[in-house]
């Protein structure tokens, strides 16, 4: 006699929601690793560092401030969260000022060399990790698609047009750009790329357990990915 389908789903959410949350922690992690390495930050957290700078609020703050903006910004797109997307604007930011309040500042060149590479690394580790479960895009990337369907502008535009507009106000504000803004540029696309099929049979669970809306799953585009990241297909 076979097990009933939702008891047979449980342990594939478990290990889902796992996969989630891990994955987001570790990205909070990074981001801090890559701060402390004062080489230069991805796009987003130049403008997180710059707003903290101005607001006196930790950087992990004004990452979940920023994050619940963007979010509010899917409403004229009539796009809708999942659980993925509310953890993504919460677990980050926390996870990025518990990193740095534990995480001390190296002096040595030596040292932040390997600790921006090292971030780098950790963040494409994390960005597999919690995409993969298919839990709902992060708030970034259901601006991104949205503005997509909305103006019938490519994917690739509409990210370009927001991670050079998030980048200039940034860096106007006093975030850290530099060589590792560049790498991260760089880097981070095939990273994921790997990692997210590393972790790619985390998503399985997703076809016995539905979580997401299905105007979410229409509005995700294979092309791309939250914060930035292409979405590896």
């Amino acid at each position: 006699m076979s097990a009933p389908r939702g008891f047979r789903a449980r342990p594939g959410l478990i290990r889902r929601l796992a996969a989630l949350y891990g994955g987001l922690v570790l990205y909070g992690v990074s981001s801090a690793l890559q701060l402390r390495a004062g080489l230069g930050l991805s796009p987003w957290d130049v403008l997180n560092q710059g707003v903290a700078r101005h607001s006196g609020l930790s950087i992990g703050t004004c990452t979940i401030i920023i994050g619940a903006v963007v979010l509010l910004l899917w409403i004229p797109l009539r796009q809708r969260p999942g659980l993925g997307t509310v953890s993504n604007v919460l677990v980050i930011g926390l996870a990025t000022d518990a990193t740095l309040s534990v995480a001390p500042t190296p002096h040595s060149l030596w040292v932040r060399v390997p600790l921006l590479l090292g971030a780098i690394v950790l963040c494409g580790v994390a960005t597999g990790l919690y995409i993969a479960p298919r839990f709902g895009p992060g708030p970034r990337d259901g601006l991104m698609t949205g503005l997509h369907r909305r103006t019938g502008r490519s994917v690739r535009l509409v990210r370009t047009v927001i991670e050079v507009a998030v980048l200039a106000t940034g860096f106007a504000l006093g975030g850290s750009v530099g060589l590792g803004t560049a790498l991260f540029a760089v880097a981070i696309g095939p990273l994921a790329q790997f990692f997210l099929r590393f972790f790619a049979p985390l998503g399985k669970g997703a076809e016995t357990v539905p979580t997401e809306p299905p105007a979410e799953a229409e509005a995700a585009d294979p092309a791309m990915s939250d914060r930035g990241v292409p979405d590896p297909v």
